[in-house]
């Protein structure tokens, strides 16, 4: 097994876009494989090290289903880093869209019980979303890893926008 690709580690190709069905099972068949039930008469170093795979597979797993973090997982593989934390660069357009969908977040805020505004609003992120994913798949399987994350920084924008739409309550 390879400890150091979650793709190899399923014997999958490293793209963007990947069957759920696929990873699922190539999932299960490994997770299957080192089991630490599997090895629970075997040696205390043997139990430890099919722990520490049952683990990979697992954490494994759990990237590659989620679309973002899979996005920045590849990459991540490029040696791109994406310096969430510091680096905020953004087009111009997008920073303007930005403040409107801030204003727009605020005005449900104040006003809560305004269904259609909140519905409004989540449209328009969710059709802001879409492309964005589209976006980056495109740059990411044409190899175009510093165009995509730029995208993918935009992507954790919309996201955490989403999240904070979600939590107003009625």
């Amino acid at each position: 097994m390879n400890a150091t690709d979650h793709f190899a580690l399923f014997n999958l190709p490293r793209t963007f876009l990947l069957d759920s069905v696929e990873l699922e099972a190539a999932w299960k068949n490994v997770a299957q494989a080192v089991h630490p039930d599997r090895f629970a008469t075997r040696s205390a170093p043997e139990r430890r090290v099919a722990m520490q795979w049952s683990a990979q597979a697992n954490e494994a797993y759990r990237v590659l289903k989620q679309p973002l973090l899979r996005a920045r997982y590849l990459c991540e593989l490029a040696g791109i880093d994406l310096q969430t934390e510091t680096n905020t660069a953004m087009s111009p357009e997008f920073l303007l869209q930005q403040m409107s969908w801030h204003e727009q977040l605020d005005e449900c805020l104040e006003n809560p019980a305004d269904a259609s505004s909140r519905d409004a609003l989540n449209k328009q992120i969710s059709m802001a979303l879409s492309r964005c994913t589209q976006e980056v798949a495109q740059a990411l399987d044409a190899q175009q890893y510093t165009q995509a994350a730029s995208r993918i920084r935009e992507w954790m924008f919309l996201e955490k926008l989403t999240t904070q739409l979600h939590t107003i309550e009625v």
